[in-house]
């Protein structure tokens, strides 16, 4: 792996990208202060990248997993031509443990997986061809899913959202940034605001800094002050994303999700979530089946790596929460938007 740092901080970055055999991720634990990207040409140091949050967001990670496939593809042939497919099942296990709430990130290996029945000699080239596809096909459901969010949103509105579901979360462009990005260009916005997120300040570090570079302006709150906002401001909407939604409509989001909802709630709000198909678990019939990412403790402990609690303090560092599907008003996919989500709305869409 090698670190490149980029030339200024431009408009036109990227979290992932592929050329010539290496995949690029930017580095999102150094934004918004460094613009830092790194090659990998392994399956591991892809699976460590996503362990480690150098790429996150649902989508990202899929994707990011999908090119991680055509790497271990190409390990694989290369050390035994004749049983490339038993030889890639290591590299494939640990590549999906690496965050296990996130179900993109299983959805694209699974995908990539059942190409592996098509080909008959060197996997890479299918495998590039797919996990390319898959990149492109994030793109066009976020402008998509932009689109059908927006027309959900009158003008004037004042809009909320939480953690990180932007360009660096996605393929490019973002779901709940998605909608976002569109409304402001079609003047319907007045405001956004961004709750900090912690403990990983993916709203201070992240969405804030996505939204300037486009120019739109942006107000940030620590993540306790939102329901303060919601009572003294008029706020139309809180808007965010999903890393894994079940069958009847539960949603897994970044921890501070399910809190933001219920003060939505109160203050009649309306909630919309926006995620792709992919991150649709028709598997899993309930949020309660979900599996929460356990982060370290020291994401909690430590502030700028100062310790701030006695070593007998337990401490609790959930990477998600669920809310119920009774408390979201909105589904936005690139397939459609779904009002008052269930279960048998779900499955008319996904099936």
């Amino acid at each position: 792996m090698k670190n490149k740092k980029s030339q200024q901080q431009t408009e036109s970055f990227y979290a992932i990208k592929w050329n010539a055999g290496i995949l690029t991720l930017l580095d999102q634990r150094k934004l918004p202060n460094e613009v830092i990207y790194h090659d990998y040409t392994s399956a591991l140091d892809i699976a460590d990248a996503i362990k480690k949050m150098v790429v996150r967001g649902a989508p990202a990670i899929g994707i990011a997993a999908a090119y991680a496939v055509v790497l271990a593809a190409r390990s694989a042939y290369q050390d035994s031509p004749d049983n490339w497919r038993d030889n890639i099942e290591e590299a494939l296990d640990i590549l999906v443990a690496a965050r296990p709430t996130a179900v993109n990130l299983d959805w694209a290996v699974s995908k990539m997986r059942e190409k592996f029945k098509t080909i008959e000699s060197n996997p890479e080239t299918t495998l590039l061809d797919l996990a390319i596809k898959i990149h492109n096909d994030d793109i066009a459901a976020n402008h998509e899913m932009g689109r059908l969010g927006t027309k959900l949103i009158r003008p004037n509105s004042n809009v909320i959202t939480h953690c990180n579901a932007g360009a660096l979360a996605t393929g490019g462009y973002g779901t709940a940034l998605g909608v976002i990005r569109t409304a402001y260009q079609q003047g319907l916005l007045e405001k956004v605001y961004v709750s900090e997120t912690r403990p990983w300040h993916q709203g201070t570090r992240l969405t804030s800094w996505e939204l300037t570079q486009d120019n739109i302006p942006v107000s940030l709150l620590i993540d306790s002050a939102i329901s303060n906002l919601m009572q003294i401001e008029k706020i139309s909407w809180l808007i965010v994303g999903a890393d894994r939604i079940a069958a009847n409509g539960d949603i897994a989001n970044k921890i501070g999700t399910y809190s933001h909802i219920v003060s939505a709630k109160h203050h009649n709000v309306k909630v919309m979530v926006v995620a792709p198909s992919s991150t649709i678990d028709m598997k899993i019939d309930s949020g309660k089946k979900i599996p929460i990412e356990e982060r370290p403790a020291k994401e909690v402990t430590h502030f700028y790596e100062t310790k701030m609690f006695p070593n007998s303090t337990k401490i609790l560092n959930p990477a998600f929460d669920v809310t119920p599907a009774s408390m979201i008003d909105y589904i936005v996919t690139e397939k459609g938007v779904i009002c008052d989500p269930d279960v048998k709305k779900l499955l008319t869409i996904f099936g």
